[in-house]
């Protein structure tokens, strides 16, 4: 078994990734702070029982999903402002079309708090469903249910939305 880097370092490598789990999953910078905290101080004091540098990677995941579908059922994310208000965060190129990316986050944040973290999962942490499974300890097959059917549901809303815009009167 290789030795685990020292806590420190664990941080430096997996704050942005637990960082941007949360704040996609909550739509909110503060709140995303918060649960980023929490997770690494959670992991702080449950090290002893980390076996690898992998099983980091799978642990944060695990616990910042859970935790942020935890704050998303509590309603506790709405008291902020919506994904669309605030500003991207840093290091990421702006995609060509505004308008629709805020459609299609105003779409995502509007799915239930699962559908959305593993949606979050599959298309933002690239992430296969096998291993959305395994860190969400589901059904790979639920896991492909619950994806196919939060795309669905993103389709929907879009298609709702463009035929709104289409019908819409602007002179």
């Amino acid at each position: 078994m290789a030795s685990l880097p020292g806590f420190a370092e664990i941080v430096h490598q997996h704050q942005n990734m637990v960082y941007s789990l949360a704040y996609h999953s909550l739509e909110n910078r503060a709140l995303a702070e918060e649960v980023t905290q929490e997770i690494f101080l959670s992991l702080h004091q449950n090290l002893g029982q980390i076996e690898s540098a992998e099983h980091v990677r799978y642990w944060l995941r695990r616990a910042t999903a859970n935790r942020c579908i935890d704050e998303v059922r509590r309603g506790k994310f709405r008291n902020g402002p919506g994904l669309y208000q605030v500003a991207e965060p840093a290091g990421k190129d702006r995609p060509s079309d505004p308008l629709l990316t805020r459609q299609l986050e105003e779409s995502l944040a509007a799915l239930p708090a699962t559908a959305r973290v593993v949606t979050i999962l599959r298309y933002q942490e690239d992430m296969e469903p096998q291993e959305i499974a395994e860190v969400l300890r589901l059904p790979v097959a639920t896991v492909k249910s619950r994806l196919h059917r939060a795309l669905k549901m993103l389709r929907a809303k879009l298609e709702r939305k463009e035929s709104a815009c289409k019908t819409s009167k602007f002179v």
